[in-house]
């Protein structure tokens, strides 16, 4: 399943992008904001990452700058949140870190831009070998530090 999530500043984007999720049948469960009030990303990204199952689940999470979202998800075990500005960083954050939650900057992607970075997102496959190993060492760093 794919879990959409912003605070106030992202919800514009949000809301766009559901709208072509809908157009084009994915599947996903908007976990809020609902409104341009003022919506603390830590509490919106603590809702989004708690409803997944981190491994198969996927996320989207918007806020002004990306890095709000991305800092919060990071802190949950089994989730590798990116900041993607492109379709290029997403495509490659999928492919060698095999990135399970995406983070998008409201106040500097549009709307087209946000669409093909969740494409290539979406799209790319991780990449085995030594991609996977850094994977594997990321996991044995989550045990020794998220206890």
């Amino acid at each position: 399943m794919l879990f959409l999530g912003s605070d106030h500043r992202g919800f514009e984007l949000k809301e766009k992008l559901k709208e072509y999720f809908k157009e084009n049948n994915i599947e996903f469960i908007d976990c809020g904001t609902n409104s341009k009030e003022i919506a603390h990303y830590p509490l919106i990204a603590k809702n989004v990452i708690s409803q997944m199952d981190t491994n198969k689940d996927k996320a989207i999470l918007i806020c002004g700058s990306g890095i709000g979202m991305a800092m919060v998800a990071n802190k949950f075990k089994g989730i590798r949140a990116g900041l993607c500005s492109s379709a290029v960083i997403a495509e490659e954050a999928k492919q060698h870190n095999d990135i399970n939650v995406l983070t998008l900057a409201s106040d500097w992607v549009t709307y087209e831009e946000a669409i093909d970075i969740i494409v290539a997102w979406k799209n790319a496959e991780p990449l085995g070998g030594r991609y996977q190993e850094r994977k594997n060492m990321l996991e044995e760093i989550e045990k020794e530090n998220m206890k």
